[in-house]
């Protein structure tokens, strides 16, 4: 710190004034001395007194002049000792103060205020102590302040902690939540796909009353049951699909699966995968509209070319992937079943 100047003007003039006091009373007793010769012992004297007085109050006004140069420079002393004291307490807690805000650049409200109210006190007092010429005063003032801003800092803290610890527990809350609700969808998902492997499987069609007829069908439409396999050049296939309230009217596609005395295909038409018998070829597909919750007969003819064989012949139909009826019949020779 730069040293103020020593205010020792009052006293160099009081020194000054007896010096001059002293040397005018010698000059005087010098004239006297030149004009009156028999005083000149009693002169003499006056002189010698004069000189003695003059160097002791030089040397007294010197000496009070140092005392005084030293009492200043310990108060000067002092003042920086206390000033580097209050500095020293600025800059720990300045230094808190700092890492709160540098930590928590978010904050809103409250707490935006209080670390508003901070900075303003951090100023205040960072003015006074960048004074040269700080008065006793103002370094008081300046601890007052420090103590204020110790107080608002140590507040902050509490608040931000209560802050994060609230929000620590509401990070939890809201992460249960969402295990919650993530379990909840889940649950929800697999209820609707349940719900939809359920409405897929009651959507599938039941076909009943299979009736096999052997037919001589002539160029003219005409037709004629027979029991003569020779004679026989059409199979009719009747059934009827049964009531279901879950399946949606509209177009629905119908497999028929018919296998000969040799258990070959008959009439291979193509293959279809099925849900419960692996892969399967199919003699026929037939398109029906059916109407929701209502009966509807299903009838078809599979003509042949070739003589019929004897024995056993399997039918199967099936819808939407599963095997929804059943039938045999046998053909003898020269009759059908």
């Amino acid at each position: 710190m730069v040293r103020k100047p020593i205010p020792t003007s009052g006293l160099d003039d009081i020194n000054l004034k007896c010096v001059l006091f002293i040397l005018n009373c010698i000059h005087i007793n010098k004239i006297n001395f030149m004009s009156n010769e028999s005083s000149s012992n009693s002169s003499k004297i006056t002189i010698v007194i004069l000189i003695i007085a003059l160097v002791g109050s030089w040397i007294y006004f010197n000496s009070s002049k140092t005392e005084i140069i030293t009492t200043y420079d310990n108060k000067v002393a002092v003042i920086d000792s206390a000033k580097s004291k209050i500095q020293s307490e600025f800059i720990a807690v300045s230094a808190k103060a700092d890492s709160l805000t540098q930590q928590n650049t978010e904050l809103k409200g409250d707490l935006l205020d209080k670390s508003n109210q901070i900075q303003k006190l951090k100023t205040n007092i960072s003015n006074i102590l960048r004074k040269q010429d700080a008065t006793d005063k103002e370094l008081t003032t300046a601890k007052t302040l420090i103590e204020e801003l110790n107080g608002k800092v140590s507040t902050l803290f509490a608040d931000l902690s209560k802050a994060q610890a609230e929000n620590k527990e509401l990070n939890a809350k809201n992460q249960d939540l969402t295990n919650t609700n993530t379990t909840l969808n889940s649950n929800l998902s697999a209820t609707q796909k349940e719900k939809e492997r359920l409405q897929d499987i009651g959507s599938t069609l039941h076909a009943s009353t299979f009736s096999i007829q052997s037919l001589r069908i002539r160029e003219d439409g005409t037709e004629k049951k027979t029991s003569n396999v020779r004679r026989a050049n059409t199979l009719r296939l009747s059934f009827q699909i049964d009531k279901n309230k879950i399946t949606p009217s509209g177009t629905q596609e119908l497999y028929v699966c018919i296998s000969g005395p040799d258990g070959k295909a008959f009439n291979e038409g193509g293959k279809i995968n099925t849900r419960e018998d692996g892969s399967k070829e199919y003699s026929n597909k037939i398109v029906v509209q059916y109407e929701q919750n209502k009966e509807l007969g299903v009838s078809y003819d599979i003509k042949q070319t070739k003589q019929l064989a004897e024995g056993e012949y399997k039918i199967e139909v099936y819808h939407n992937g599963f095997k929804i009826g059943t039938g045999k019949t046998t053909l003898t020779k020269g009759f059908l079943f």
